[in-house]
């Protein structure tokens, strides 16, 4: 059997975004071997304010992620390299189980391989870590319109806790193709009786959900759109493909999200309907050793506090698990 080495990380940790860095500090903290291997390719890097972040609202995504990444520095246990992670392979079978709180089953840490492609300019890595932390995030994919992009975090955006409050009784639109779009066209109705749902030609929304929608005052546009409209103040209207436009002063999108998980593809991992992992109540994967937490795992996209409040969780549990004591919140 492969042997831990004394040179071997305790967690490996890929992706530096709230998730990661949450865990990653408090996995020093607790005076574990940590690094964090971050590919710099955050979702939210179009977004120039978030919210609702406590002590930190109305920072920057990225101001958050530069002090989130000093913190986590300022410990001797710390290290992060910029390097995007090709794969992890499983070396060794798992050790001792520890309990599962959430399902009742058990999980252990074990031994990973973990090669990485450096990025600007830093060197390619080969590590081996007793356990990894998956705090990818998402990909997003937004509708096919020719000047979305544009306006996407400055005018369009995605999270409809995070900023909500800004278009409060304005004209907004929704633009989405997902079959969840009415349940999220339901909870933005609660910032403005002056929404308008566009999908785009797609038949996202049942005559029952749009009879509910529409006694709260909401609006289905169900043809094609053509284009976003609008200028250096922001979103002025939908351009839909037959000439109307339709006013609004900015919204949110629901674009599709994909899990960025290739990189584990050979570990088999369990995931939801909808791509993202499925994790116990403490952040356990289908793999024993590997854990998640963020916007891969399931229920899906949450807010920045949310995720580094996810992180912080699991490192409680990875550094319990590398012990091997049970989880302290048994049913």
């Amino acid at each position: 059997m492969v042997q831990r080495q004394p040179d071997d990380y305790d967690v490996v940790v890929v992706g530096a975004g709230p998730a990661g860095l949450s865990a990653g500090l408090n996995l020093v903290r607790a005076r574990r071997r940590v690094l964090v291997l971050d590919s710099n390719r955050p979702r939210h890097s179009a977004t120039l304010i978030s919210h609702g972040f406590l002590t930190r609202d109305n920072t920057p995504p990225h101001e958050l992620r530069k002090l989130g990444r000093e913190e986590y520095l300022a410990y001797p246990e710390a290290e992060h390299q910029l390097a995007g992670v090709t794969s992890i392979t499983a070396l060794a079978e798992p050790g001792e189980p520890v309990y599962s709180s959430d399902t009742h089953t058990t999980g252990s840490t074990g031994l990973f391989e973990i090669q990485a492609k450096g990025i600007n300019g830093q060197p390619d890595r080969v590590v081996r870590t007793a356990t990894v932390l998956l705090a990818t995030g998402l990909r997003e994919e937004l509708p096919q319109l020719p000047s979305i992009r544009s306006f996407y975090g400055m005018g369009l955006f995605s999270c409809v806790a995070c900023d909500g409050y800004e278009y409060s009784d304005r004209p907004i639109a929704l633009i989405g193709e997902t079959s969840d779009i009415a349940w999220r066209a339901m909870l933005i109705a609660q910032w403005s009786d002056h929404l308008t749902v566009f999908t785009n030609g797609a038949d996202a929304v049942t005559p029952g959900q749009e009879a509910r929608l529409v006694e709260r005052g909401v609006r289905i546009e169900r043809r094609p759109i053509a284009d976003v409209e609008g200028d250096r103040e922001g979103v002025k209207g939908i351009r839909l493909v037959d000439g109307d436009v339709i006013e609004v002063s900015g919204g949110f999108v629901r674009p599709k999200w994909h899990a960025q998980l290739e990189c584990a593809a050979s570990l088999n991992l369990d995931s939801d309907g909808w791509g993202l992992l499925t994790v116990d109540r403490d952040g356990r994967t289908s793999h024993p050793g590997i854990y998640a937490a963020g916007d891969i795992t399931s229920p899906g996209p949450q807010q920045l506090i949310v995720a580094a409040g996810a992180g912080g969780r699991v490192a409680a549990t990875i550094n319990r698990d590398l012990i091997g004591i049970p989880t302290a919140h048994r049913r």
